[in-house]
């Protein structure tokens, strides 16, 4: 009997699951409530944190409660340019798309993502906003840490904190005939075609899964030329 290869023991979790450990709060938009429908409402950034597997640092701005003589702290997504003891204003990270408590912060919340708002109807509570096209508009702000992709990568270990629960990954030609169906043979090589069927069995169902095609793609922009 072979091996139970990797792609079969990712299904149970297992070792090959995320890392929470070292999380922060989570990092949202404060609950809607009447000072947010009704007006403005303005907080004071406390600390600026950084979480372990998140490219862009977290801001923790404390409001005043509107109920309760206490105060809140939310969480958000660190813009560009903000800084400890700054006075911010409520939704700092991440813009919304329609209603606000039905799709709030689902955009524009990774290292150097923005998003432009282009219209705004008051009477419908919407909000349009366009991703990052090219097109030349104001940004409305910047998720900090854009160069986050400059940085050297390191060890596998530092992946492995990042989140990358499958790291390092070995290939499968460089295993063993009993370790997965690409490896044995006198060279590194797969030995038969990549492609397997969609219903094949857990432990050959590797490589190219129910591909409707498979090599480089060629002659598309002189198609494209064609048509135009």
């Amino acid at each position: 009997m072979g091996k139970v290869i990797r792609t079969c023991r990712k299904g149970v979790g297992g070792i090959f699951k995320s890392h929470t450990k070292l999380n922060k709060n989570p990092v949202k938009l404060r609950k809607l409530d009447y000072a947010e429908k009704h007006g403005y409402i303005k907080g004071v950034v406390k600390e600026i944190v950084h979480e372990s597997g998140r490219g862009a640092p977290i801001a923790r701005v404390q409001f005043k409660n509107a109920y309760r003589f206490k105060r809140d702290t939310e969480s958000f997504v660190a813009v560009e340019g903000i800084y400890s003891g700054a006075r911010e204003g409520g939704g700092e990270g991440g813009r919304e798309e329609g209603r606000r408590d039905t799709a709030a912060g689902t955009f524009a919340r990774t290292s150097g993502g923005y998003a432009v708002i282009v219209a705004q109807d008051e009477d419908r509570g919407t909000t349009k906003i366009r991703l990052p096209s090219g097109a030349k508009k104001d940004r409305v702000f910047l998720v900090s840490w854009g160069d986050w992709h400059h940085r050297r990568g390191g060890a596998h270990g530092q992946a492995y904190a990042q989140g990358g629960a499958c790291l390092p990954q070995v290939r499968g030609v460089a295993m063993n005939p009993v370790e997965h169906p690409h490896g044995g043979g006198n060279h590194q090589h797969i030995g038969h075609p990549s492609t397997v069927k969609r219903d094949a069995p857990a432990g050959k169902k590797v490589g190219l899964v129910a591909a409707r095609r498979t090599g480089r793609l060629r002659g598309i922009k002189k198609n494209a030329e064609k048509d135009q």
